[in-house]
């Protein structure tokens, strides 16, 4: 099957959308998915967007060498990190991750190898978001706060 066939075939995505299709439906339509993610350019990006973000926590020191001009990168990371809200900065954080997958799909081919890259991240990172709910925070919490408790009656 061509790699524009199944970047076609794939469910829309969007970046405050619950993911529209498990990591498993995705790996059985598209098998060759995180070779083409790891030779799309994919791994200095994100070395770039976590320099950038050890940079932002004061890391510098901890910085990796990657190809490619990362100002853009680390400018836009910068600005999530002047958020004081911690929910809001991570979804700051996330749609910059988002944005940047989007590099991988070159204007020429919008349904070619790194269209099905740029899903590939996109799809974990809305796999992840939507693993993220108010229940299950306050339901951690609670069971934490619970554990506290009780440890303070001993």
């Amino acid at each position: 099957m061509s790699t524009d066939y199944i970047v076609a075939s794939l469910p829309t995505l969007a970046f405050d959308a619950p993911a529209p299709i498990t990591w498993e439906k995705f790996a059985e339509t598209a098998p060759d998915a995180e070779r083409l993610v790891a030779s799309s350019g994919w791994n200095d990006l994100e070395t770039q967007l976590r320099n950038a973000m050890a940079a932002a926590r004061g890391g510098a020191k901890y910085e990796r060498p990657a190809d490619g001009c990362s100002l853009y990168w680390k400018n836009r990371v910068t600005a999530c990190f002047q958020e004081k809200e911690v929910a809001k900065r991570q979804d700051m954080i996330d749609r910059v991750w988002w944005d940047a997958a989007g590099e991988l799909t070159p204007p020429a081919s919008p349904l070619g190898s790194g269209a099905l890259a740029t899903y590939a991240v996109r799809l974990k990172i809305a796999l992840r978001r939507s693993a993220i709910s108010t229940e299950k925070g306050n339901a951690a919490f609670d069971r934490l706060t619970a554990e506290t408790k009780e440890e303070s009656k001993v």
